[in-house]
């Protein structure tokens, strides 16, 4: 399955539905709880013009691409139940070391919670190296875990 740039906001309610359900597990495990309760259509149609959104099928997988300073910043990477173990989510991760290079950006970065070491397993299986934990705002703990990985 190929990756296609997601700009019509007729596709906001299944990327957020996407999000919600391959998000679910984390309810109750990460604190504090997902910026995911924030999201809504107008902040895809902000995502969509600030950086890129892009999709696999109807969509079963996303991923949100945003250019920062040295390094293209990979959020929201998802993947619907029903697909997982068939690669999307690495298909995701090489679309954007591809949009990383035509930006001229040296880097991927991207975050996950201190909580979900499973992420933690399947970033560092892709090649991500952990760069610093940081802590959200109010917390005197880190809270997440900063990953880059160089494009080459």
């Amino acid at each position: 399955m190929t990756p296609r740039l997601a700009t019509d906001p007729a596709l906001w309610p299944p990327i957020l539905a996407l999000l919600h359900e391959a998000f679910a597990y984390m309810e109750g495990r990460i604190d504090p709880p997902s910026s995911l309760r924030d999201l809504t259509p107008e902040a895809l149609t902000r995502q969509a013009e600030a950086g890129e959104i892009w999709i696999i099928g109807t969509p079963v997988a996303c991923v949100f691409l945003t250019p920062k300073p040295g390094a293209l910043y990979v959020g929201k990477l998802a993947v619907a139940a029903s697909h997982r173990g068939q690669g999307l989510a690495r298909t995701l991760i090489d679309q954007a070391e591809a949009r990383a290079r035509e930006l001229g950006l040296p880097a991927l970065e991207l975050q996950t919670r201190i909580e979900l070491v499973e992420n933690q397993s399947v970033f560092l299986g892709m090649g991500f190296e952990e760069v610093k934990r940081t802590a959200h705002k109010g917390y005197d703990r880190p809270t997440s875990i900063t990953y880059r990985r160089a494009v080459f």
